[in-house]
């Protein structure tokens, strides 16, 4: 007589809700923020060009957002397609946010906040671009 194991019955994970996922979100984009704002800073503080300077902070925050989001906010495994899906909206939010950021700095040139608040307007206008297509399309599955 051969012994068998029983299958496994748990069931797969749900995905989460739109409100915990957009908590979530949030939280990271908080940190992953933090990682964008605190390299952009650097960056000036060393004199590189602000359009250059927010280019690579915000591919410095992205990489952190993904990290983060794509495990404990969307529940994926990762993969190719997700992967994929995620550096074409990445790439065209890119230049939304470098874009808005430029647009910003022009408007409030002179203005004592102006790389600040020109950061913020940029970096919100890219997060709910963002949380929209990552809900729908990334991490759909």
């Amino acid at each position: 007589m051969v012994a068998s194991t029983p299958a496994s019955t748990t069931a797969p994970p749900t995905r989460r809700g739109v409100v915990d996922q957009a908590v979530r979100f949030v939280g990271f984009g908080i940190l992953s923020a933090g990682v964008d704002f605190g390299i952009y800073q650097l960056l000036l503080h060393f004199g590189l060009w602000a359009d250059v300077a927010k280019g690579i902070s915000f591919i410095c925050g992205t990489v952190t957002a993904y990290l983060l989001n794509r495990r404990w906010t969307f529940d994926s495994a990762g993969g190719t397609a997700p992967a994929i899906r995620f550096a074409v909206l990445y790439s065209a939010t890119f230049f939304v946010n470098v874009g808005v950021n430029a647009l910003f700095l022009h408007l409030l040139a002179g203005h004592r906040w102006q790389i600040a608040i020109a950061w913020v307007i940029a970096q919100g206008t890219a997060t709910v671009i963002n949380f929209v297509l990552l809900r729908t399309v990334v991490f759909r599955d």
